[in-house]
């Protein structure tokens, strides 16, 4: 009597024992959790009316509505597999994923078909679904969502799931090659969102607001976790700052996640100080190191408490978390920044992760030996899809190998200083980019910035800050300089420092500091 492990169980729990609860709230849209399966139910039909069976893939593009949520349990609970779009990305990508994923069916928000009308005569699939969105007129012929399900029933076949079997097809932002299609398995997601629930300490009263893309890693295992506890989801279409803001009044958000790039965007936003939060909302942040100095102005400004989780798309995606003991409560705010700003430790139900040398050995738990970042058990993909060559080089030994580099302190927690190609060698000394970026938040001036690593004849290359001021700041590239030497051993202060309206980032917040790099090391080396 084994039941597999499969968050799609969740959505049976949650439509049993909270079937008047409101499960979904989507703009002026409500469902409670029986409306809710009902439609998810409608999904499954439709899909199985269309000819599509178990291990079969259908890609969605669709942004945080609750299309998008009835598509991750519609589509999976008939053993088919999820194909999650980047909305963002160029025709060129989205062609060659959907082409390598194998899709038989795309389901496409009208917003965003204009990439889709470029290359649908060179696509694979069978049927287009199209959810309409007012003002967004497409030229794909397909049936509408809602026709979609009008004309299905609520039955079909049941599946035997196998825990093993793929759950999502999640393909990486393909910044340095083509993407690559991330197997996540029912199992391995089932264990991620159980970390979730565990570490976010995600309760049934808790209503989540979706700032998170849901493609990016199944929202981070959000778009289970919620349902597995009979909490709320509220979706939101676009990271757009003053509405967060009101909802978390409105809707009395208790819960999100985000990358640093949309915690920045709140504390920054002009209502964030005059905003009424009476739930001091749980935030959790991850994609990029966030600096101690942002942490400790979402607590201040806002009464977030900021929770700082770490993974990767090919780990479901959490491997680390930021514990937080009672033993810290008698430290500055300051002090407890920093501490919140280090990656953390294993989560309870992912597996071993350590930092290890290149000889595979353990660095020293004394917070300065660098080392790369492994992991291994429980939410490890089980590949890259079609790619055995490269999921050999990323999985060696048993252990996938993260790319990131980081340092392990005294008590077990792990701190990520840099990207293995993001990381400046200058003159032979090691410099964190993201170390200096830490410095550089704490300057009332800076609103973003990044920091690469720039061609240089005496020291090989040096690091530059590429800085977005607030609208007030006038602080110029002298006084940047002289504020990094006043705080950091000079060799790590930025040389040169480049004032800039925006940062090039991904979807989901990411800073591409490849793009930024280009400028300087693609074609002759340039030196500043």
């Amino acid at each position: 009597m084994i039941s597999p492990l499969t968050p799609l169980d969740w959505k049976r729990r949650a439509v049993k024992y909270y079937p008047q609860k409101v499960a979904v709230i989507d703009g002026e849209k409500e469902f409670t959790y029986r409306e809710f399966g009902r439609r998810v139910d409608q999904l499954s039909s439709a899909l199985n009316q269309a000819g599509i069976d178990q291990g079969d893939h259908v890609a969605v593009m669709l942004p945080n509505t609750h299309y998008m949520l009835e598509c991750f349990y519609g589509i999976c609970q008939l053993g088919a597999v999820m194909v999650p779009l980047n909305y963002r990305l160029s025709a060129e990508d989205l062609e060659y994923i959907i082409r390598h994923s194998d899709a038989k069916m795309l389901i496409v928000d009208s917003e965003f078909s204009a990439p889709i009308e470029k290359i649908v005569d060179l696509l694979p699939i069978e049927q287009i679904v199209i959810v309409p969105v007012e003002g967004h007129e497409t030229s794909l012929n397909g049936v509408s969502y809602e026709d979609f399900l009008e004309h299905a029933g609520e039955s079909f076949p049941e599946v035997e799931i196998d825990e093993n079997q793929l759950l999502t097809l999640n393909y990486t932002s393909g910044t340095t090659s083509k993407p690559k299609g991330v197997m996540l398995t029912h199992r391995g997601n089932y264990l991620n969102a159980a970390n979730f629930l565990y570490h976010l300490n995600v309760q049934h009263d808790d209503v989540y607001l979706h700032t998170l893309p849901m493609f990016h890693a199944n929202g981070w295992g959000g778009v289970w976790a919620i349902t597995a506890a009979g909490g709320t989801h509220v979706c939101l279409r676009k990271v757009d700052p003053p509405l967060i803001l009101e909802l978390f009044e409105s809707k009395q958000i208790s819960l999100l996640c985000g990358a640093p790039t949309v915690v920045n965007m709140l504390v920054n936003d002009p209502r964030a100080k005059e905003v009424e939060i009476k739930t001091s909302p749980r935030m959790a942040t991850a994609g990029a190191p966030p600096a101690a100095a942002l942490i400790h102005k979402a607590q201040e400004i806002l009464g977030l408490n900021m929770i700082h989780v770490y993974g990767l798309t090919e780990t479901s995606p959490f491997i680390l978390y930021c514990e937080w003991k009672k033993e810290f409560a008698g430290i500055s705010a300051d002090e407890q920044a920093t501490i919140k700003a280090r990656q953390g430790i294993e989560l309870v139900f992912n597996g071993e992760t350590k930092v290890v040398r290149q000889d595979g050995e353990e660095v020293a738990w004394n917070g300065q030996e660098l080392g790369e970042i492994v992991t291994r058990g429980n939410v490890v993909m089980a590949g890259y899809y079609k790619d055995p060559v490269t999921t050999a080089a990323a999985i060696r030994d048993g252990w996938f190998h993260t790319g990131d580099l980081a340092v392990t302190y005294p008590d077990g927690y792990i701190e990520i200083r840099d990207r293995a190609k993001d990381l400046i060698i200058s003159g032979g000394e090691n410099i964190s980019s993201t170390e200096v970026e830490g410095i550089l938040y704490k300057h009332p001036d800076v609103l973003e910035t990044a920091v690469i690593a720039i061609p240089d004849e005496k020291w090989g290359e040096v690091p530059k800050a590429i800085i977005v001021l607030k609208p007030e700041g006038k602080v110029t590239e002298a006084e940047i300089i002289e504020f990094c030497r006043l705080m950091m051993a000079h060799f790590k202060a930025p040389k040169a420092v480049e004032f800039v309206d925006s940062l090039p980032k991904t979807a989901t917040g990411k800073l591409q500091k490849y793009r930024l790099r280009e400028m300087y090391w693609s074609g002759p080396k340039k030196v500043n």
